[in-house]
């Protein structure tokens, strides 16, 4: 009746049978399995112990006891059940695999494995045993001997969904990524309610960069549970890495819901917010994070970062002593450092250790990318280029930032600047066409444009490889949107990083790194990882007389007064992010603006949280209310026409106006900038340069810097000279000279190719402007 599912009339044959005879061992232990199976286990307890207690050799009868015991969380009660089962049954396979079973459960992994090859010793074909025996054996270390048992548990049953998985995490530890999605694969193709399998392809898809398959894999995890947490989160990574932040948001905020202690949670969120622009309730949600858990680097190391984008200064030097020591403890123990190198340029932290960090990011993507297993690529011919015969030296540009961006607003000219005859040009799109002007001009003006958003890492490697690429240039670094797993995989023979990352890759598989001899002077080479080519001038290109013509009419000049700038004051200004400044250069503006009669201080409101923490520091160094005015962020032309209202830029030492420091040079603007070490804080004094006035905005430390404002602000006449001789060279200096610097890229392209073709390895090397040394036609 029981087998019919008459359940209630299987209750009461069995209580009649007792009725008869009490005694009845085996009614009393079919009544306790069907309290067992109702949820009633206190119940089933008393009536399996009847069953024992009147037939001491009912195996059966020991086992469900053991079963029920352990169900209640009473494992050594269940074992000694167990014990008495396979001895009044020798060969009770069950009653061994549950022992076994209980036995790993307590992490006794000797015991489990002795067990389990009893159990199987008893039952052959005995498939779960098998299963758990490789567990048991994976665990303590031998994973040869786990493979063997998996593979016989699916020669007994080909479709044995936790073996296949089994194997696949095998193969996933293992970094053989193509044989563990092989196996998860197969399980889903037997099963689609484990959520494991999903899972783990999940997070093969992402490494790979195939973030809808991805995606589709976390849903699936979702709909298995819906009150997984862990999925959610992974999901909201998923989106918050391909820019779909508000997704994240709602995925994180649902898995705080499911599990509100869940740290790892509170912190992605912060991320996420801090993405949105909502700094304040990005720093309360780290706070939350480390309050859940203290030791969480990540949270630590972001926390520090997002609170320095607002100028929260507090602590200031004791959290970076923390976060130092965090560093310095991940690198020694080969952990993947939390603070990412993009932070690092900009960290008041030692520059061998910023080159470490970014070391050991760059070995994480050489990690990823071993993870597509493919095969060493062919690489072109290491044959000079001869032009009679046709040939031209190949060029790919990657980079995520062809759009409205930075990069590409000061970029956007130099792909179709290229010279046709001598070079020819690839430029490979790892975002989709954001519908802007920067896009289409750049896809249009490049020779060959190639959106490969929508490709893994490794098919844009192949393509690359298969365009016979000779020099592929990294445009993104460790900026937003890079994957730099694919230069790991190395698709090209020379390889070398330029524009978007102003620091060193710390990359083996980076050449060269194209920079000049002031930013990174030889003598700091120890500093970086990639041989340096130092170009005439200035290493950082714009597109300002090409783009930016007409911000100079002075008939379209806006006025102070559209700003809500004082026409009587002196005007230094600052439109660097708020995060590239410090408490040091900020006490130095206070006492500038003290030193200097009627002078205010123009700042950015990037981000807007950090405005009244500014103003509350300065007005605690002395500076009064109206000497600090904010000033919304503005489009291009608006900012490089309202920065001429401005007397004087102020530039941040710890990381220097890069793009922000053509602008203001391009509007006419002089500045005062101080260089140390680091590639990002030299960047703004070799633009100076390239004007050929820099030597009177460069200062060699921080009472020069306050000395040489304070002395240009009290000497108007000279600093009007002074602007009038910036304004007249823009046309003709080579800062804003691109079809210069495009011929100086190419003469620098060509010694890498013939480097490469001599047999030598990348070496440093400068570029100069004669032909007979670096002609840029050959």
């Amino acid at each position: 009746m029981k087998s019919q599912g008459l359940v209630q009339e299987a209750y009461s044959c069995y209580l009649e049978a007792l009725r008869i005879q009490p005694t009845f061992a085996i009614a009393w232990s079919n009544l306790a399995g069907l309290f067992m199976e109702s949820g009633d286990l206190n119940r089933a307890l008393q009536y399996y112990k009847e069953a024992v207690k009147l037939k001491p050799t009912f195996p059966d009868a020991y086992l469900n006891l053991g079963n029920v015991y352990k169900a209640l969380g009473l494992p050594q009660e269940a074992i000694v059940c167990y014990q008495r089962a396979v001895q009044t049954r020798p060969n009770y396979a069950i009653a061994y695999g549950n022992l076994a079973s209980t036995y790993y459960e307590r992490n006794q992994l000797d015991l489990a494995i002795l067990h389990y090859k009893q159990a199987i010793a008893c039952d052959p074909r005995f498939l779960e045993a098998y299963n758990n025996l490789g567990n048991a054996l994976k665990d303590v270390g031998k994973v040869e001997e786990a493979i063997q048992c998996y593979t016989q548990c699916l020669t007994l049953q080909p479709s044995h969904p936790q073996a296949l998985t089994n194997l696949g995490n095998i193969y996933m530890e293992w970094n053989m990524i193509p044989a563990a999605a092989s196996y998860y694969k197969a399980t889903l193709a037997v099963t689609t309610g484990l959520s494991a399998p999903f899972n783990n392809l999940a997070v093969i898809y992402k490494q790979q960069g195939n973030y809808a398959d991805a995606i589709s894999c976390y849903n699936e995890v979702l709909r298995i549970d819906p009150l997984a947490a862990d999925g959610l989160v992974n999901r909201g990574n998923t989106y918050k890495e391909i820019g779909r932040v508000s997704e994240a948001i709602q995925d994180y905020i649902h898995a705080i819901t499911i599990r509100p202690s869940m740290a790892e949670a509170h912190a992605n969120l912060a991320s996420a917010y801090k993405d949105s622009g909502l700094v304040d309730p990005a720093i309360k949600s780290y706070r939350h994070a480390l309050h859940l858990r203290p030791d969480f680097p990540e949270a630590t190391c972001n926390l520090l970062h997002t609170l320095q984008c607002v100028c929260n200064w507090e602590d200031r030097d004791k959290n970076f002593s923390e976060v130092e020591a965090i560093i310095r403890r991940q690198i020694t123990t080969s952990v993947l450092p939390s603070v990412q190198p993009f932070h690092a340029i900009a960290y008041p932290i030692d520059s061998i250790l910023a080159l470490e960090i970014s070391r050991k990011y760059a070995a994480h993507c050489s990690f990823i990318a071993s993870r597509f297993a493919l095969p060493p690529f062919n690489q072109p011919a290491p044959y000079p280029i001869k032009r009679d015969l046709g040939e031209r030296l190949r060029i790919g540009y990657v980079s995520s930032d062809f759009g409205n961006h930075p990069l590409s607003h000061l970029m956007g000219s130099v792909f179709g600047m290229h010279n046709r005859e001598n070079v020819e040009v690839f430029c490979y799109a790892l975002s989709p066409n954001d519908g802007t002007e920067w896009r289409q001009r750049i896809q249009s003006e490049a020779e060959h444009f190639v959106d490969v958003s929508p490709m893994s890492s490794d098919m844009i490697a192949k393509f690359i490889n298969e365009d016979k690429i000779h020099v592929l240039i990294n445009l993104n670094g460790y900026t937003k949107g890079a994957r730099n797993e694919i230069f790991a995989m190395q698709p090209a023979p020379i390889q070398v990083s330029y524009m978007g990352f102003p620091g060193t890759t710390g990359a083996t598989y980076i050449d060269y790194l194209v920079t000049d001899e002031f930013v990174s002077p030889l003598r700091f080479s120890d500093i970086y990882s990639e041989k340096l080519v130092h170009l005439p001038h200035c290493y950082f290109v714009n597109d300002y007389k090409q783009r930016n013509r007409d911000v100079l009419d002075p008939m379209c000049q806006p006025k102070r007064s559209d700003y809500g700038l004082p026409e009587d004051k002196f005007i230094f200004a600052c439109f660097n992010q708020l995060y590239k400044m410090d408490p040091e250069i900020f006490d130095t503006w206070c006492n500038i603006l003290k030193r200097v009669p009627n002078s205010a201080l123009w700042l950015l409101r990037f981000p807007a949280a950090g405005e009244m923490r500014l103003r509350s520091y300065a007005a605690v160094n002395g500076v009064q209310p109206d000497q600090i005015i904010f000033t919304d962020v503005a489009m291009k032309s608006e900012h490089i026409r309202r920065s001429a209202l401005a007397d004087l830029f102020l530039d941040t030492p710890l990381c220097n106006a890069h793009t922000t420091g053509t602008d203001i040079l391009w509007a006419g603007l002089p500045m005062v900038t101080l260089p140390l070490k680091k590639m990002a804080t030299r960047v703004a004094g070799s633009l100076c340069l390239a004007t050929g006035l820099g030597d009177e905005m460069i200062v060699n430390n921080m009472k020069e810097y306050e000395e040489k404002a304070v002395s240009l602000a009290l000497d108007r006449p000279k600093l009007q000279a002074f602007c009038n001789k910036l304004k007249a060279v823009r046309m003709s200096c080579p800062l804003f000279d691109t079809a210069r610097w495009v011929r100086n890229l190419e003469r620098a392209y060509f010694k890498m190719w013939n480097i490469h073709c001599s047999g030598q390895r990348p070496r440093h090397f400068k570029v100069t402007e004669n032909d007979s040394e670096f002609p840029y036609n050959r």
